[in-house]
């Protein structure tokens, strides 16, 4: 499902649009579950960072690098490097990049187990902060506004 989900909101992401939808959503959208939704979350930062792109500069392509370097050299330690490669790639929480060995010794944990988890520690420790006032006003506004119309389209 994940992979579904990634693709049918990458490619419209791709395209422009500006809402991905149906985040938690199973079951052609009939169910909601947490656990889907936290995982969704992840797939939907990763949509992000790929629809920003892949800024191209000297200094991202590393050109004087590569001069300083040379062919068939190791770029892998040179400080350039060490210094973009947290910005040049993803780091996931919930998918697990581990070897097989190392992800079966810590619990052979599916994403959705850890989405799961995650999930329930959201529900039990998330204390959002209250919104100001002046939101609150203008949301009750708005539904003031949306029953008082509603009203008088029904006469």
């Amino acid at each position: 499902m994940g992979h579904e989900k990634t693709l049918t909101a990458l490619l419209p992401a791709m395209a422009g649009a500006n809402v991905i939808y149906g985040l938690g959503n199973t079951e052609t959208g009939v169910t909601m579950d947490y656990g889907q939704m936290v995982m969704d979350n992840e797939f939907a930062g990763l949509i992000k960072f790929t629809v920003g792109g892949i800024p191209v500069s000297d200094e991202t392509l590393a050109v004087d690098v590569i001069r300083e370097v040379g062919p068939g050299k190791d770029f892998l330690g040179h400080m350039h490097t060490l210094q973009n490669m947290k910005t040049a790639q993803t780091y996931p929480k919930l998918i697990d990049r581990k070897i097989r060995d190392k992800w079966v010794k810590d619990g052979s944990k599916s994403i959705y187990d850890r989405s799961w988890e995650k999930a329930q520690q959201i529900i039990e420790n998330h204390k959002p902060e209250p919104l100001p006032d002046d939101v609150l006003k203008g949301m009750r506004q708005i539904v003031l506004e949306a029953e008082e119309e509603f009203a008088m389209k029904k006469k």
